[in-house]
């Protein structure tokens, strides 16, 4: 399922030496952004992909939530943050 939606970066480097991400994802339904921690030097489209398998995973789980407890997984990804815009 790929969707049409646009993502883009803009990156700093920290004092620890990583990389912090904000990205933005323009989607007309559910804009949203976010910020990734990369703690490794990586081309921008390496960083672009490995938003979007995050983006497509945590939908997966979003998918696999149980009727009767209608609580959100808990994010066991502390280098990767996404809020509704």
């Amino acid at each position: 399922m790929e969707s049409a939606e646009k993502i883009s970066i803009t990156t700093k480097t920290l004092a620890s030496g990583n990389c912090q991400v904000k990205f933005f994802v323009e989607d007309e339904q559910r804009p949203q952004y976010g910020y990734l921690l990369v703690t490794e030097p990586k081309p921008v489209g390496d960083i672009i992909e490995e938003i979007k398998n995050r983006l497509e995973k945590r939908r997966m789980a979003t998918m696999n939530l149980n009727p009767f407890f209608p609580l959100s997984p808990s994010s066991d990804d502390p280098n990767f943050y996404l809020f509704s815009a």
